[in-house]
């Protein structure tokens, strides 16, 4: 894919995910709240090198207690801003059908990205064209909730 073709791909996937998160919070998920069969959540991060809270439209499945997200960015080669910054620092928040919770983010390990991939890839056949579209490996992060939260 030409550099050009690829960087106004990109732009589109962050507009539609800004577009998209907009309309779930002002609905509290009931409009939305679903895509490519998957339920959607918001994801709150701190800009790597603004410091700025940056909110993104993600879907996700469970794993347990955690909430599973996929970092395919439409299989580009370059990995999702929201990756870096939870990268960079783990802590965020996610917002699920108006419900807000904090969450500790991080890389499933090898085992796991194993056992999950093939339940990603059945819930969505896309994330398997994703990943064959560029060399990088796909991350799918854990995002954990607080366990204070978790108590109450």
């Amino acid at each position: 894919m030409s550099h050009t073709r690829e960087k106004v791909r990109r732009f589109l996937i962050r507009v539609m995910s800004r577009a998209h998160g907009g309309i779930y919070r002002a609905s509290s998920g009931r409009l939305l709240g679903h895509l490519a069969g998957m339920p959607v959540l918001l994801l709150t991060t701190t800009g790597r090198r603004s410091g700025r809270r940056r909110t993104v439209a993600l879907t996700y499945f469970r794993d347990g207690a955690d909430l599973v997200v996929i970092g395919s960015f439409g299989g580009s080669d370059l990995p999702p801003a929201w990756w870096l910054n939870l990268q960079r620092d783990s802590r965020a928040s996610v917002l699920i059908c108006g419900t807000t919770s904090e969450v500790t983010a991080r890389a499933a390990t090898a085992a796991e990205h194993e056992r999950l991939w093939p339940i990603v890839t059945a819930t969505h056949p896309g994330y398997a064209h994703y990943q064959e579209r560029t060399a990088r490996l796909i991350p799918i992060v854990m995002l954990t909730p607080d366990t204070k939260e978790a108590q109450v």
